[in-house]
């Protein structure tokens, strides 16, 4: 117990009358003895968002609360939270919505603690809300420059906060970690985690394991060395980094798992890359192993015989990490996707599970990357349990279950012609959590079937800050233009619901929505998801669909839910963006961020947006040559189309330029050299584009403004606003 005032004056009058105090001052001592007695609690006063080891470790002990990221240091994703079931969750409404102020992806798990609800939005914003009522308490804004923008592969968007004893911690889109107070949001520390003439991003969640404060960095697709960092949770300096990639083959090595790591690289590879592995979003802790989990992502040079001539398994790339997290210490590794060539991220969620295979009880760690398969690990040793397709597998035939290594079909092999592979780069389950319940045994993931054609760049030049995947992306482009049959693949997502033990589907929900979106498990035996721009319930043993609202703009985020006063929550942020959704929906609505929260009962009104302002062409008349389009189309899909979608046609998450204003024409070289908009986020590009690059540019733009309104456009329209194709339309 903590050193009351009221225990320090009981201890001085007793010191007091002991040594002899004048009998006729005890009335006015006892006096002051009551007086405070009652003033000073005999207990210590509760601090604000006080979250520890013990109080993660115990969560089920306060089934109310969510202070983790997947609720638990095991990252399941489950609550015991049984009040909404299955007989009453059709009787769900809207308790109270709060509005973020931003019309970019929300991806945040909300957190609760002691009343209060905090989350993330776009820009790396922090905001502090009233559990109940909705008020809000507080908001941090980091001021993130609008040019950070530029290197943020898949929009400006962050997963959430961590709590850890009084504080706040998140990380920026500008690769800052920072600590606020949990009470007034006031920062207490700021660290810069990242080297800033490079282009690293932050935008997944903090987690902190035994007072340090763990988090990764994006950027591989644009060149950079991936690693994660550990800092003191009280002051901000560094403990300890793990580079995942080395720096070069002879060194000198940060740590001795590089010195493995380089083995496996050739001394010719393409170092100046920074080869990529950047750990941007799983971990998981297990504090009876005392092992931190880390997944590491994709190569930044895509195309294998370019990054790495003469082969090379390439660690720690798509590779599940074992450390201490006292030191960072390598204690195992297993890589998913040896030499990896198709953006096969093993960064997808990590979840921990105890489970009896083959009669033994088995500390496990499974995971559904990109690449379409979903392993089995024991999680004290590494070893591979199992490894079977959850989605449509082009790639491999399947994991060697003895060298745990994926067996590859040459047909995958793009290194020297277009190959159309599935899953695509956008994978057969992205970053969206997924979630398991012990009540049925069942891990839920929100999958895809996903293929794309991936085509190498034979002229490909390393430009710092540019994507440098070694993809020649103008073909494809051509192809959407040309041909309806040629649109890129899209698959309705899922939610497979898979059995670990039995290495097999258990079954499935099949949406109309490309745009997936993350799951939530209950005691009430349902899951939860967004799909499309709608939020709903399903039934935890089977998938049938028992509760539905419409949110008017598209959920891709993870729901949570929580108890206060004896009233369930289930909460859930609404604005698409990210990775799917700048380039695999079209929007009805404006992109209003919301955060929703419902009860049983609920009667508030639901914030519907306005509808997106018609498109009008305004583009100038195309008077350029063939030759300077197609240079402006080369240039377009190296600089411009993360963003603004292949072959122009973006979404709306961001401008589509065929329906630019006349003024943005006018000053095309303004914005794009110019940085005149470089506060909503659209930064210069005087550094990498010449006037004649981004006038070539420009005539493109205008060409595909001009071809808008033809014979494809309408039957997309038709289509209710297809942009991509299910995978079973595309031939052989």
């Amino acid at each position: 117990m903590l050193d009351q005032p009221a225990d320090r004056f009981r201890r001085a009058i007793c010191h007091s009358v002991g040594n002899g105090v004048d009998a006729a001052l005890w009335p006015l001592l006892f006096f002051l003895f009551l007086l405070v007695s009652q003033s000073a609690p005999a207990e210590p006063t509760p601090k604000e968002a006080w979250v520890d080891a013990e109080r993660i470790a115990t969560a089920d002990a306060r089934p109310g609360d969510w202070v983790s990221y997947g609720r638990t240091y095991d990252e399941q994703r489950y609550s015991p939270l049984s009040q909404i079931n299955r007989s009453n969750v059709s009787k769900l409404g809207l308790a109270f919505s709060y509005a973020t102020g931003t019309k970019r992806g929300l991806e945040a798990t909300p957190l609760v603690a002691d009343g209060t609800l905090y989350t993330t939005g776009a820009w790396s914003r922090v905001y502090a809300i009233d559990a109940v009522t909705g008020k809000e308490r507080w908001r941090f804004d980091p001021q993130v420059p609008g040019a950070a923008a530029r290197n943020a592969c898949c929009d400006v968007v962050n997963r959430g906060v961590a709590l850890w004893k009084g504080r706040v911690y998140v990380g920026t889109i500008d690769g800052r970690l920072i600590a606020l107070d949990a009470k007034t949001g006031k920062p207490v520390w700021e660290t810069l985690t990242v080297d800033p003439s490079k282009p690293y991003t932050i935008t997944g969640a903090p987690r902190v394991v035994k007072d340090k404060v763990i988090i990764g960095n994006g950027g591989a697709d644009l060149g950079v060395r991936g690693y994660f960092s550990a800092y003191d949770a009280a002051t901000g300096e560094l403990v300890w980094r793990f580079y995942t990639v080395p720096a070069s083959k002879e060194g000198p090595h940060e740590n001795p798992a590089l010195e493995l790591a380089a083995e496996t690289w050739p001394a010719d590879a393409r170092w100046e890359t920074g080869l990529g592995g950047t750990a941007w979003d799983a971990f998981a802790y297990d504090a009876e192993l005392d092992l931190l989990y880390a997944g590491v992502g994709n190569s930044s040079l895509r195309e294998r015989s370019m990054r790495s001539p003469g082969g090379g398994d390439n660690l720690f790339l798509t590779a599940i990490l074992a450390v201490r997290p006292d030191t960072g210490e390598l204690v195992w590794y297993y890589q998913t996707t040896p030499g990896e060539a198709w953006d096969y991220t093993a960064t997808q969620h990590i979840m921990l599970l105890d489970l009896e295979i083959e009669g033994k009880e088995r500390k496990v760690l499974v995971q559904a990357p990109k690449n379409g398969f979903f392993y089995v690990l024991d999680r004290a040793t590494g070893e591979l349990l199992a490894a079977d397709p959850y989605v449509d597998v082009s790639w491999a035939t399947h994991v060697d279950l003895k060298t745990g290594r994926p067996v590859e079909r040459p047909e995958a092999d793009w290194s020297e012609q277009e190959r159309f592979v599935v899953p695509g780069h956008l994978g057969g389950h992205n970053w969206h959590p997924m979630a398991y319940s012990p009540r049925t045994g069942l891990v839920y993931i929100p999958s895809m079937n996903t293929g794309v054609p991936y085509n190498p760049d034979k002229n490909f030049t390393f430009i710092p800050g540019a994507f440098n995947t070694g993809e020649d992306m103008a073909p494809i482009a051509d192809r959407i233009q040309n041909g309806l049959k040629n649109i890129p693949v899209c698959s309705p997502t899922h939610i497979t619901a898979w059995d670990p033990v039995k290495n097999r589907q258990a079954w499935r929900v099949v949406h109309e929505s490309a745009v997936p979106a993350g799951l939530l498990a209950t005691g009430g035996d349902l899951i939860f998801q967004g799909t499309g721009e709608t939020f709903a319930a399903y039934d935890a043993e089977n998938g049938r669909r028992l509760w539905q609202v419409n949110t008017g703009v598209g959920v891709i985020a993870a729901p949570i839910t929580y108890a206060i006063d004896g009233i369930q929550y289930v909460a859930i942020m609404a604005g698409i963006g990210g990775s799917h959704g700048g380039d695999q929906a079209e929007f009805d609505y404006v992109n209003e961020g919301q955060l929703l929260v419902f009860k049983l009962g609920g009667k508030a009104k639901m914030p519907m947006p306005p509808k997106q302002p018609p498109k009008v062409m305004q583009a100038p008349p195309a008077k350029a040559s063939e030759a300077v389009v197609r240079q402006g189309r080369d240039l377009y899909t190296r600089f411009c189309r993360q963003c603004h979608g292949l072959a122009v046609e973006g979404s709306g998450l961001f401008p589509d330029l065929r329906y630019s204003s006349r003024a943005v024409h006018e000053s095309w070289n303004d914005i794009v050299l110019g940085g005149t908009r470089q506060s909503g986020g659209m930064a210069s590009f005087a550094d990498q584009l010449t006037i004649e690059q981004s006038d070539a540019i420009h005539a493109y733009v205008i060409e595909r403004a001009h071809a808008a309104d033809g014979w494809l456009e309408a039957i997309i329209r038709a289509a209710g606003g297809l942009t991509c194709v299910p995978i079973n339309w595309v031939a052989d």
